[in-house]
């Protein structure tokens, strides 16, 4: 496997593709001092879900590197209504922006997925070579499908034309720029907004599923200090599983919640509700052979989210 030193970012104009999102706005944080130009369009002004539009915009812009993080992302509520939603965008912006990154003569592109790509049933730790050895996990099962997809386009890019394509998967990411949605947020936004609720109003705090499954948060700001690392020093067409290193339970994290907003109140299960996979916990020893380890341990970084959430989201607090 590549994976000594081979790209520099220092005097590239280097594309976020979804600089509004919260890894996109991760990675444009990260890339402030590494002497790039950095280069963003907004949605209104780019539909990345239509071709010829996508394929102006970068041949106007000549990207020299792409950070691909554009995506419709949400939890499972929003993955099991909206499953054309979440399959066809995630679709066309994939096979947009990759395939005018080569027409474009882009030097290199980092495609962003997710840890829900891999089977539902998958060995945990769970290694990259896990992809596609069992079914999906059904509650999110759309998204995956979309992102198994982009993977796989790096890798058709990378043998059919030489592009230097590559994959990162994240694992679950909180941090500032969360989505706060009661409908389509993931499980850190969740339960940190309904527990500024409770704390506030009172009451019990109603938990999705059963606090059993076992989840690995890393902090956004580490997800983006790993995607610089993977552009400047990897270069081959397996992806690379970005994570923490360790898991907790879903009752873990909110008892640890809680601590951090300040809520002493009743935590109540609806076990009635899905729990999706038993645990997913990646396995990061290609990029930590990169010499990449997290800095953001779980409560500094949930306590750093509240007070983002605090700072910045109080319209979209709710129960």
């Amino acid at each position: 496997m590549t994976t000594e030193a081979r790209y520099a970012l220092a005097g590239k104009r280097v594309w976020v593709a979804g600089h509004r999102g919260m890894v996109g706005g991760a990675i444009v944080r990260r890339l402030a001092d590494a002497g790039c130009e950095i280069l963003t369009v907004d949605r209104a002004r780019l539909d990345l879900r239509r071709q010829e539009a996508v394929e102006r915009w970068m041949g106007e812009a000549r990207p020299h590197a792409v950070f691909l993080a554009a995506a419709r992302v949400g939890g499972i509520l929003a993955n099991d209504t909206r499953p054309a939603d979440f399959l066809y965008d995630n679709l066309a912006i994939a096979q947009n922006v990759i395939d005018a990154s080569w027409r474009t003569g882009v030097e290199k592109l980092l495609f962003l997925g997710s840890t829900c790509i891999y089977p539902r049933a998958a060995p945990v730790p769970t290694r990259e070579d896990a992809l596609l050895t069992g079914p999906l996990e059904p509650t999110n099962e759309w998204y995956a499908i979309a992102k198994i997809a982009g993977i796989k386009l790096c890798q058709a890019y990378r043998r059919q034309h030489g592009a230097d394509f590559i994959s990162a998967m994240p694992t679950n990411l909180y941090g500032p720029g969360d989505n706060y949605d009661p409908s389509s947020s993931h499980v850190v936004p969740a339960l940190l907004r309904k527990f500024d609720a409770g704390r506030r109003e009172g009451g019990p705090v109603a938990i999705w599923g059963s606090g059993r499954p076992r989840r690995e948060f890393l902090h956004v700001d580490d997800c983006a200090d790993a995607c610089v690392r993977l552009m400047e020093r990897y270069s081959d067409a397996p992806h690379v599983n970005v994570g923490s290193g360790a898991s907790v339970s879903i009752a873990e994290l909110a008892r640890l919640v809680a601590r951090v907003v300040g809520y002493a109140g009743e935590l109540r299960y609806d076990p009635s509700k899905p729990d999706g996979a038993p645990e997913r916990l990646l396995d990061g020893s290609v990029l930590a052979g990169l010499g990449w380890r997290p800095r953001i341990a779980l409560e500094e970084g949930l306590a750093a989210a509240y007070r983002w959430f605090l700072a910045h989201a109080a319209d979209r607090r709710g129960g």
